[in-house]
């Protein structure tokens, strides 16, 4: 979107929001750079904001980049580390990933880290390795301070902008799973403190099945996030 059809569709979202939200359940919208700070200004407390991208360094000659200080000073206090298409289109290794989840957290955001397996690594039953690699090479290396910071989304990218979707019972068992590696690394009471997000093809006709599930915490929204009514039905799905 543009400048002004982003503000109109976060005015929007915001006022619809503000009626649904209950007990500590969190919005948070990661938008494009150049609503960035004008959103931090709308939101209030109803919606938090956040970056869906930042460069791994504090400072330096990177022209056209954005750092986690940058994002932090115009009021964000989130952004998105590794998300499916950085990976893919932008060859995000999960060691330049840690570096970004590093610099996230020392200017003050909270890291949505993406991890997920590709159709091939689905289909060859590899889903599991590959998302204990992400997560040991990717935040398996902060202290158990720093890592009870971020929050964790799972993607299975095969299920993203192609209409397919994890079932319930799919998208749990990698939930599960993902919950217990930290519980092995980091011990239960982290394992369930840390929130864990589905992101992929999450809809207003499939919210509420996926997060009541136990493991699932809330959802990782994309395309449902472009109208405002879709968005706000997800929210109340989680209240449901």
């Amino acid at each position: 979107m543009d400048y002004a059809e982003g503000i109109s569709l976060f005015s929007e979202i915001v006022n619809m929001v503000r009626d649904e939200q209950k007990g500590d359940q969190q919005a948070i919208i990661c938008a494009p750079f150049i609503h960035l700070n004008s959103l931090a200004k709308l939101g209030g407390t109803t919606v938090q904001i956040g970056a869906q991208n930042c460069h791994q360094n504090e400072s330096g000659a990177y022209t056209g980049e954005i750092s986690a200080k940058m994002i932090k000073s115009v009021g964000c206090n989130y952004v998105i580390i590794g998300h499916s298409e950085r990976r893919q289109y932008f060859a995000e290794s999960d060691s330049l990933l840690a570096e970004k989840t590093v610099a996230a957290l020392k200017n003050g955001l909270v890291p949505l880290f993406c991890i997920g397996e590709t159709l091939d690594e689905r289909n060859n039953g590899n889903y599991f390795n590959v998302i204990k690699s992400q997560l040991e090479n990717g935040v398996f290396g902060l202290s158990s301070e720093d890592f009870s910071k971020i929050i964790i989304a799972y993607e299975p990218v095969w299920a993203i902008g192609t209409g397919l979707t994890a079932s319930s019972d799919q998208a749990q068992e990698v939930h599960a799973f993902i919950r217990a590696e930290v519980a092995t690394k980091y011990g239960a009471n982290i394992a369930e403190g840390v929130s864990i997000l589905y992101g992929g093809s999450c809809n207003p006709k499939n919210a509420a099945e996926l997060f009541a599930q136990k493991d699932i915490d809330g959802g990782l929204i994309g395309g449902a996030s472009l109208k405002s009514r879709d968005f706000t039905d997800i929210v109340k799905a989680f209240n449901s």
